[in-house]
């Protein structure tokens, strides 16, 4: 194996090249479907120039020609003609139906093998849909129409808390030619779901205040404190299997933490707002005006604050912001280091952001004078941006 002093890259030899090949994609050593096409780039009218890796202190080496800029892969190399058609919907429906159920088959493999986190959230689940089953039931029975509204609540907020469950299996699937970065943004868009149902919950509590106000409160019915009380105990009890994510402001290392402080942050909410309910009942028993109004009021306002920054923090993972691990003056130094060196005329685009915490990607399109050796400009690139805390960079050179 050739090691290159210039990237630091690894170049496996002709034999391991092939054997590498054989093991991804089932090609033997003799197979030569691989043909090599030339593609300029989006704003290039002269020869392309792609960036390639290469070895400065073997001369002897043969190097990559400046026309050998990607590799163009035949239609059947991996998959057949038919296959492909199941994709777009034209081919068999009985082999899609087999993917996806091999698919759930996975996913609950990976569950019922997941972490502690993953056991507690089905525990908890579990608790959630055995108790709004037996609320219904009971309103129904009863005609209470209290309880019956609390139980499509909790069987939606177990619906949400069933999708961070799969998206915390689905995670753990290795990426594929479909998803090639993977499934781990499942797990910021989990959250976010979370975070704007409890938004949406704040946003209803207000109004359910605002109503309380307008109408006479000795109507409230005080039968829902009982329902209340065993509401809190239940989440309780997720509130001691994700306490380790109980804060407000966290720092999200990686997709998992983001998606078990959602879940956290769902049933926290759902205790606040049940305690709410039980001080406003108890509240209105001592004969205290509009305490429904206030208590309502105050569990709003605090699931409000309590889930803006995990809303704004999953936003924007998915809209693709900035990463904001790395400062905007870092990157404008960057910027200004780079400018600066007499091969480049300029930066022509720059974008960075994360694909989920803590994997920032980047892609940056530089011009070069014509003529220059750009191979020292990509070193210096890399290696800038590596420090800085980019891991996925992709440098293009043109020239002007």
């Amino acid at each position: 194996m050739e090691k290159s002093d210039s990237f630091k890259y690894y170049y496996p030899s002709e034999k391991e090249s092939q054997n590498s090949w054989n093991t991804g994609f089932g090609l033997s050593v003799s197979d030569r479907r691989l043909a090599f096409s030339r593609q300029a780039s989006f704003d290039q009218a002269r020869e392309p120039h792609t960036p390639v890796s290469i070895n400065l202190n073997d001369p002897a080496k043969p190097l990559l020609a400046r026309s050998v800029s990607n590799i163009d892969i035949p239609t059947g190399l991996f998959y057949s003609l038919d296959e492909s058609n199941k994709y777009s919907g034209e081919g068999n429906g009985s082999a899609q139906k087999f993917s996806f159920m091999l698919f759930v088959f996975s996913i609950l493999r990976i569950m019922r093998s997941g972490n502690r986190y993953m056991k507690r959230l089905f525990v908890m689940i579990s608790l959630n849909v055995a108790y709004s089953t037996t609320e219904l039931v009971i309103g129904l029975f009863t005609g209470r129409v209290g309880l019956v509204s609390d139980a499509f609540h909790l069987t939606f907020g177990c619906g949400l808390l069933t999708f961070s469950l799969f998206a915390m299996a689905a995670s753990r699937k290795q990426p594929d030619r479909v998803y090639t970065y993977g499934y781990k943004r499942l797990e910021a868009l989990s959250a976010f779901t979370n975070a704007l149902f409890l938004l949406f919950m704040s946003f209803s509590l207000a109004v359910e205040g605002l109503h309380a106000f307008i109408q006479d409160e000795s109507e409230h019915k005080h039968y829902l404190i009982v329902s209340a009380v065993t509401n809190l105990l239940v989440n309780l009890i997720g509130v001691w299997f994700f306490r380790n994510y109980a804060r407000i402001n966290l720092v999200y290392r990686n997709a998992e933490d983001m998606n078990y402080h959602s879940v956290c942050l769902h049933v926290l909410a759902d205790s606040i707002r049940s305690a709410g309910l039980i001080l406003a009942s108890w509240l209105l028993s001592l004969g205290v005006q509009n305490a429904e109004v206030l208590c309502l009021g105050l569990v709003s306002v605090a699931v409000f604050m309590l889930v803006m920054p995990l809303f704004k923090a999953t936003g924007g993972i998915l809209l693709q912001m900035a990463p904001p691990r790395i400062p905007t003056s870092a990157l404008s130094k960057c910027w200004r280091q780079i400018n600066a060196r007499e091969d480049v005329l300029e930066i022509a685009q720059a974008r960075f952001w994360e694909f989920v915490p803590g994997h920032v990607v980047g892609s940056v399109s530089i011009q070069v004078k014509k003529g220059m050796d750009d191979r020292t400009t990509l070193q210096f690139v890399h290696g800038l941006y590596h420090d800085l805390g980019v891991q996925n960079l992709t440098v293009q050179t043109d020239d002007v």
